[in-house]
């Protein structure tokens, strides 16, 4: 299907819904009347793109009729000029039509609870988790987002186990949803006397966090709250009191922590968001697996078993595999200089949705 088709496809649909609006027995279905009114809305931009679309393609037509005849020298250059400045008015207009044509997810708005464990690689992977984290936590900062740390398990030679964090700002979840998955290191560890490379990998989860107008609905009863020491820096208070949280959701067996507070309450508030983030998650991840199926890559998907991306430092390499994109800036990329990735991940990903669309 081409653009003109898809367009007039929308026109149809706009038409179809000033109909049913203007239906006076629809106000009393208040509902419904809410739904085609979001509907028109959407699609009001779009109707008016395509007509400003067919006015310079007929002016660009005309031109080129004027054209061809080769009446008049004076009134055909005249006509060639315009049509250079109509070329470019259409082709600018296609690509802001085809962007939104795009299907937009409602969770990109969102922020998120972002997790990272160590994998194979025992030491290596675990500091190497850490070294992720400061890179998300050097890229939040240049994005000025908030970056708070909700739990931490430390790994005795330094980095971590496991460390989750929430990030809060603009547009947070719609780009950092593309590190969900498994990122491999390869490198010489401080530890190799023999100068070997390593391959060592770690875990990264990327959850919209959920809002108030998603209803998750958890029953207390359900779910066992236990209290325990934190295990993570935090100073003399946080050490000597329980007052960490821990949350298990029985009928699905989720597990969440909260430990960075000081308070008990405060902490138990924190944990809650974290497991209505993850229901929600096993939900949403249902929907995903489903379109998975139908999408050729893992760009979006949220699959966290698959591998990613591969940093091999010898080479000063980064590889995401998911599009074979390969840059040689990896000291750069390790400061929190990942906008080129994310960016590059986020146009793919685009592509895909709207040749989904076009089809």
């Amino acid at each position: 299907m081409d653009l003109e088709e898809k367009l007039q496809q929308i026109q149809q649909r706009y038409h179809e819904l000033n109909q049913a609006m203007a239906d006076p027995s629809i106000f009393d279905r208040p509902s419904e009347y809410a739904e085609l009114t979001k509907e028109h809305t959407q699609l009001k931009e779009l109707v008016e793109d395509f007509k400003r679309w067919k006015e310079a393609r007929n002016l660009l037509e005309g031109n080129m009729e004027l054209i061809e005849a080769n009446e008049d020298p004076e009134i055909t250059e005249l006509a060639r000029e315009e049509n250079k400045e109509l070329k470019t008015e259409l082709e600018e207009l296609e690509e802001e039509i085809k962007f939104k044509l795009i299907p937009k997810d409602p969770d990109d708005s969102k922020n998120c609870i972002v997790e990272i464990r160590a994998g194979t690689g025992g030491d290596e992977a675990a500091l190497f988790a850490g070294d992720l984290f400061d890179m998300y936590r050097r890229y939040a900062d240049s994005q000025n987002w908030k970056m708070s740390v909700l739990s931490v398990t430390d790994s005795e030679k330094g980095g971590f186990k496991e460390v989750v964090f929430e990030l809060s700002g603009n547009e947070v979840y719609g780009k950092m949803k593309y590190e969900s998955g498994v990122h491999r290191v390869q490198r010489v560890p401080e530890t190799e006397s023999q100068g070997r490379v390593h391959t060592s990998a770690a875990t990264v989860a990327v959850l919209p966090e959920v809002n108030d107008d998603v209803e998750i609905r958890i029953d207390m009863k359900d779910v066992r709250v236990d209290t325990f020491r934190s295990s993570g820096a935090g100073g003399q208070h946080v050490n000597k009191t329980d007052s960490a949280i821990r949350l298990t959701h029985e009928p699905s067996g989720v597990v969440v922590e909260c430990q960075q507070e000081r308070s008990q309450h405060q902490n138990k508030e924190k944990a809650l968001v974290m497991l209505k983030t993850k229901l929600y998650d096993m939900e949403m991840e249902k929907i995903r697996s489903e379109r998975a199926a139908d999408r050729k890559s893992q760009v979006s998907t949220g699959d966290r078993s698959a591998k990613i991306r591969t940093y091999n430092f010898p080479q000063g390499r980064l590889t995401d595999h998911r599009i074979n994109l390969t840059l040689y800036n990896l000291d750069d990329i390790m400061k929190g200089n990942i906008g080129d990735v994310i960016k590059a991940l986020r146009v793919e990903d685009n592509l895909e949705k709207l040749n989904a669309v076009m089809n």
